[in-house]
């Protein structure tokens, strides 16, 4: 089947941010000039999907504002013959059409991605995790949706991390050749401790889901955390032969992490023609006074 709907769990509290989350949401940080999760939006448009849904909190409703019209600004930036910025504001409204639907309690990424039900219906799609930004050419959802083409089954996109790492993640135990970009997966494990982990492969936010999860979600035990885990999930669809693994390309970003934010803002303000320039000239000054 074809891959057309696509969910974005959107309703985490942000803490790692406090306290610039406390009266905002995580999603709406700016990487310079464009709020993060309009990344995440770009790629989904990007990869030729059409329908997208978000699912939010109560304290979201800026991302909501954000995505929406905004007639007043229009009318002010159409008065004073600001073009390009008319041009820019409009476009954020018509990137593609997005759904809502809230997740009324914090029961982890299982709970978010089981609120998409009536949503998805009887469809494959496609979740991304707002924390993960991933650019490249082709987008890595499109990777993604390509590999499902070419297995049928659930795919998790996965990267190597270092051995120190890997309790921050799910982590998948290969059942065939882990050295290629595409390969099946025997079992999963969320944030297992470090001598206990399968591996180093590390599931990253991007997902292409079978439908049939949201009948395991329904009955899932609450796993690592008290959560209800997207992993534990996956794991009983991988030990019925129904997951894979793929190694995407793009340089990934953990934004839910200050120094993978940081790294973010920098590598985006280096690819930017306006302002990269003035920015490298900023950095030399530093380097130069030993700062």
């Amino acid at each position: 089947m074809e891959i057309k709907k696509a969910v974005i769990p959107a309703a985490g509290w942000g803490t790692r941010f406090l306290p610039a989350t406390k009266a905002q949401p995580k999603e709406m940080l700016p990487l310079i000039d464009k709020p993060a999760i309009q990344y995440i939006v770009e790629e989904v448009r990007d990869s030729g999907l059409k329908d997208l849904l978000l699912i939010t909190g109560k304290t979201k409703r800026p991302i909501e504002d954000h995505f929406d019209r905004s007639v007043e600004l229009e009318d002010f930036l159409r008065e004073k013959n600001n073009n390009s910025m008319l041009d820019l504001v409009e476009d954020i409204a018509k990137l593609m059409d997005i759904y809502y639907v809230r997740q009324k309690a914090q029961l982890g990424l299982g709970h978010a991605v089981y609120c998409a039900r009536s949503f998805i219906n009887d469809e494959p799609f496609g979740v991304l995790l707002s924390d993960d930004i991933i650019l490249g050419d082709p987008p890595c959802l499109q990777q993604m949706i390509d590999a499902y083409h070419k297995t049928g089954t659930a795919v998790v996109a996965v990267m190597e991390v270092k051995d120190e790492e890997v309790h921050k993640y799910g982590i998948v135990f290969p059942a065939g050749d882990s050295n290629r970009n595409l390969f099946p997966v025997s079992s999963l494990v969320e944030k297992p401790f470090r001598e206990k982990a399968p591996s180093n492969l590390a599931v990253i936010g991007r997902y292409i889901l079978l439908p049939e999860i949201f009948d395991i979600l329904e009955d899932l035990p609450p796993g690592r955390g008290g959560e209800i885990q997207l992993t534990d999930a996956l794991n009983i669809l991988a030990q019925q032969g129904k997951v894979h693994a793929y190694r995407f390309t793009g340089q990934r970003y953990d934004i839910g992490d200050k120094l993978g934010f940081l790294e973010a803002t920098v590598d985006i303000a280096l690819s930017r023609p306006d302002i990269a320039e003035s920015f490298l000239r900023y950095l030399s000054s530093k380097v130069q006074r030993g700062a």
